[in-house]
């Protein structure tokens, strides 16, 4: 009988995958004001969050292998290493080319937990249990995105720029001392060799399979329809309502709650419905915000509400789909699940990245139909992965009968 490896403390899986997001948010508050202190232009300094997303998402791809062959526990703690020191050299940049290295650096180690975050579930605990605790931690997650801008902008106005490094490094250190002395390895039966080849074998597996690519795809849409709202919703706050950005940041609780209250009903009620059937009813409730958004732009209204309360309704629904979805991804080969995790997450980032810009270059003056068309198309399109992995597995099913 296969030793079972030790669960680990939920917290450090918690914190450990936070660490990413709220290194992306916690320093928005801060950037125009870096076009004085380093004497450059904001599109410069817009850098420092473009790039940090992509180190994000290319990162992810070499953590999953790199932990199927190496474990996951020395790889989380080389990436909160990383991260730690990257946040400490971006804290005391002396130029904004040293800045923006930083970032990417504080990248690629904050992305450590957000992939083996979900790896490390996926070892200790079976599929349907997997995705209620996957939903816990996403729940806690979804605490820093929210949290961030306002932690920021509190930091810059009271200790100046630098503190909003100094934080993440000070957490960064927390877990990676916490990992070391309380986190067990979980990969008992790792790869026996690493190299590109055996990498892309990997991930050429991966996207072979109807249902990775299905339960993939569904999770990467569902951050597609956030990243739209991301995209518009400031604009349509702030220039088309006239809002202050504030304001738009208080309103921003109501759709990480949405998050949550889906999250808390996943970790809830996965294991017993199963997550198939969770990622339905999910899909379906965000369905019915994007169709709600729509028709309050169809019928000339636009106020604040129209702008967040259908994407609150959109939230609930990801909060209950996308735990089940990632566990489902993560589940299709667990020999490879490191890999799955990462190809997964550089697909999220990926999708979410497309649709800023799609909702960008739609974006008008006057309402927010972009905004609200791609959150209704995400929706739709998350139901389509959906039934392309239930395909494959109706389909296996069939031939196991046979």
């Amino acid at each position: 009988m296969p030793e079972k490896p030790i669960s680990p403390p939920i917290w450090i899986l918690v914190v450990a995958t936070a660490t990413g997001p709220l290194a992306l948010n916690i320093f928005v508050p801060s950037m125009p004001g870096l076009t004085h202190v380093f004497g450059t232009d904001y599109a410069t300094i817009q850098l420092t969050l473009t790039l940090y997303l992509v180190g994000v998402a290319l990162a992810q791809l070499a953590y999953g292998p790199l932990s199927d062959r190496f474990g996951r526990r020395p790889a989380l703690l080389t990436g909160l290493a990383i991260y730690s020191a990257a946040s400490l050299l971006c804290a005391f940049a002396w130029s904004i080319e040293v800045l923006i290295f930083g970032r990417i650096l504080q990248a690629v180690g904050g992305c450590a937990g957000m992939v083996l975050g979900r790896a490390i579930v996926r070892d200790v605990f079976e599929r349907n249990r997997a995705a209620s605790v996957i939903a816990l931690v996403t729940m806690a997650m979804a605490v820093a995105p929210a949290m961030a801008p306002a932690l920021g902008g509190f930091l810059e106005s009271a200790f100046g720029w630098h503190a909003t490094f100094l934080v993440p490094m000070a957490l960064g250190i927390v877990v990676l001392v916490a990992s070391i002395y309380r986190l067990n390895e979980t990969n008992l039966e790792p790869i026996p060799r690493i190299d590109v080849p055996s990498m892309l074998r990997s991930y050429g597996e991966l996207l072979r399979s109807r249902a990775f690519l299905g339960y993939a795809g569904n999770t990467a849409m569902s951050v597609g329809a956030f990243f739209a709202f991301l995209a518009g919703g400031p604009y349509v706050v702030v220039e088309i309502l006239h809002q202050p950005s504030s304001q738009y940041g208080l309103y921003f609780v109501l759709i990480s709650a949405g998050y949550m209250i889906g999250n808390f009903g996943a970790s809830r009620v996965s294991q017993r419905l199963g997550i198939d059937r969770m990622i339905q009813i999910g899909v379906g409730v965000s369905t019915v915000g994007g169709i709600v958004g729509i028709g309050v732009v169809l019928s000339g209204t636009v106020t604040t509400a129209s702008v967040f309360l259908p994407m609150m309704l959109v939230a609930v629904g990801n909060g209950l789909s996308q735990p089940n979805g990632i566990a489902g991804a993560v589940s299709v080969n667990r020999r490879i699940a490191g890999a799955a995790s990462g190809l997964m997450g550089f697909a999220q980032m990926a999708v979410g990245a497309l649709f800023t810009v799609v909702v960008g270059l739609l974006q008008n003056q006057h309402d927010h139909s972009a905004m609200a068309g791609m959150i209704l198309f995400a929706c739709v399109a998350s139901y389509a992965c959906y039934l392309l992995a239930r395909t494959e597995q109706t389909e296996e099913r069939g031939d196991a009968a046979g």
